[in-house]
């Protein structure tokens, strides 16, 4: 072997002692459940996996994506609520000028505000209804968006990924990400 490859052997030897150690310092600092489940094998496979730095940008990337998946479905809730409060405005206008018509036949006062009350509460009951649909489509929609990032991360070859939906493991995970997500973010002493 020539010096340069010795050299660059070296570089990453430390590189991956780095990685290792901070990774390590990291799951310290975890809940012990979580702990015991990161063993010294996994960090030192993890740690191994980011040399090349190939990761970083996978989770760059996933993170970019899932940021802007966020930011859409947001603003389809928020949509959906600004809808809902317009309705409710041609509501109260439609109901008040019901209210002023029949002021001329006071007997009709006590039929219109009845109907005024169930129109009020149909239209309430189906905001609700609607506003509910929405937030389990969105649910829905993030789990798959969890299990792709699964698979693309399982497929990628990173240490202690795959697809679940079990609660301890997706979290185990979102330690790992927010790992390397730290890890990207310190300067190497190489």
């Amino acid at each position: 072997m020539d010096r340069e490859e010795i050299a660059r052997r070296e570089r990453q030897q430390k590189l991956h002692y780095f990685y290792q150690s901070e990774l390590q310092n990291m799951a310290r600092e975890l809940p012990g459940k979580y702990q015991q489940r990161l063993p010294y094998d996994l960090l030192s496979s993890l740690g191994n996996a980011l040399l090349d730095g190939t990761l970083f940008e996978i989770v760059r990337s996933l993170q970019e994506v899932q940021h802007l998946e966020e930011k859409h479905l947001s603003s389809q809730r928020i949509k959906l609520v600004n809808d809902h409060k317009a309705q409710r405005h041609e509501l109260q206008k439609k109901h008040k000028e019901m209210l002023q018509d029949c002021q001329m036949k006071p007997h009709t006062v006590a039929l219109v505000e009845a109907q005024i009350e169930r129109e009020k509460e149909t239209s309430e009951k189906r905001f609700e209804e609607e506003a509910k649909k929405r937030d389990m489509k969105i649910i829905m929609e993030l789990d798959q968006k969890v299990m792709d990032q699964q698979s693309t991360l399982e497929k990628a070859g990173v240490p202690g990924f795959f697809v679940t939906n079990n609660k301890v493991d997706v979290r185990l995970q979102m330690y790992l990400l927010e790992f390397i997500t730290r890890l990207n973010h310190m300067k190497p002493p190489i």
